[in-house]
């Protein structure tokens, strides 16, 4: 025994055979535990509250409360204590995809994807970090950048330092750490830790909040 407590994590899903599959898969890992399955978005809400998961593994298209309003709800920008939240659907719309990540979700996968991308999703997200391929941060900034970026760019004073705001910019282009530690001459650790600094002084959980943050205070343009 390692003594790390295993990944707490609630299964959200109306559908029940994919819920009971999801909860078998992940209840296998000596690293994970399902704390509690529901079948509505309100439920995992009231759950999450109760039970106090690591990750919330949601769907999108659910009676009583749908996925992206109740992602809004645990990893929302105006909640206290955020729940970090894995959104898995059957529909590949970039739309679902935008929301998703805007209502405050750590990652996003398709139900077919392999049982390995799922529980790998689970522990990055866990982690802290973003489940987003640099490519598909690409996709959605270039298709949706318009909508994020405020009408006004206002001047901001972000607190980062010179190096910092250009990692922030980078990250927003969706160059993943390797390609910004190749572009600035840099290496990945220290990438690593200019992408946690910056992070913890914009109060953002991860690098795709960074991504919407950046267009929406007018920081790239």
């Amino acid at each position: 025994m390692t003594g790390a407590a295993p990944t707490r994590v609630l299964v959200c899903d109306d559908q029940v055979l994919i819920r009971t599959g999801f909860a078998t898969i992940i209840d296998a890992q000596p690293d994970m535990e399902v704390v509690g399955e529901c079948g509505d978005g309100r439920a995992a809400v009231e759950l999450a509250g109760a039970l106090r998961p690591d990750v919330v593994v949601m769907d999108v298209r659910m009676p009583v409360l749908d996925g992206i309003a109740a992602t809004r709800l645990l990893a929302g920008a105006e909640v206290d204590h955020p729940v970090k939240v894995l959104v898995v659907t059957t529909f590949n719309l970039d739309e679902y995809v935008y929301e998703a990540l805007r209502a405050g979700a750590s990652g996003f996968l398709l139900k077919d994807a392999p049982a390995a991308q799922l529980l790998q999703g689970i522990r990055t997200v866990a982690s802290g970090a973003a489940l987003l391929a640099p490519e598909v941060t690409r996709e959605l900034v270039g298709r949706y950048a318009e909508r994020i970026r405020p009408v006004r760019a206002a001047p901001v004073d972000t607190g980062l330092t010179p190096r910092e705001l250009e990692v922030l910019r980078l990250i927003a282009e969706g160059l993943s750490n390797g390609e910004i530690a190749e572009r600035l001459v840099l290496s990945q650790e220290t990438v690593k830790t200019y992408v946690s600094r910056l992070l913890a002084k914009l109060g953002l959980r991860d690098r795709v909040q960074a991504v919407v943050h950046a267009y929406r205070t007018g920081l790239v343009t």
